[in-house]
């Protein structure tokens, strides 16, 4: 399984006009050829696909990329506590490439903040 790293970073806002490279997510995951989630190649080794929550004047949060079969999926820091998991707008529907945009709801709020993709490289 070849996974990548996909740098997202908060895009142009009403509260960042110019948008914020200090709050986003590094997500470690598997794509198919044409750039989507690769739930087949995730399904072989779920722990490998990760997520590193970054944000400005917070600790960083280190998740896991999980597949909820009705909701799709989302970034899961605490396996025990649903709570904290953020869910992405049509995540399975999105092409993970540099440039295209990702909305992804706040754990713990109803917002959705839109990030665009910084980078997408082989993973080490």
């Amino acid at each position: 399984m070849t996974l990548y790293h996909i740098h997202l970073v908060m895009a142009r806002n009403k509260e960042f006009p110019e948008g914020n490279v200090h709050r986003g997510y590094d997500i470690h995951a598997p794509l198919d050829q044409e750039g989507h989630l690769d739930k087949a190649a995730w399904d072989k080794a779920p722990s490998s696909s990760t997520v590193v929550r970054f944000w400005d004047g917070e600790r960083s949060e280190l998740g896991y990329l999980v597949h909820h079969p009705k909701v799709g999926w989302a970034f899961d820091y605490d396996p025990a506590d649903d709570d904290d998991d953020e869910t992405g707008f049509r995540l399975s529907n999105h092409v993970f490439k540099t440039g295209e945009y990702i909305s992804i709801r706040d754990h713990g709020a109803d917002e959705l903040h839109t990030f665009v993709i910084a980078s997408v490289t082989k993973a080490d």
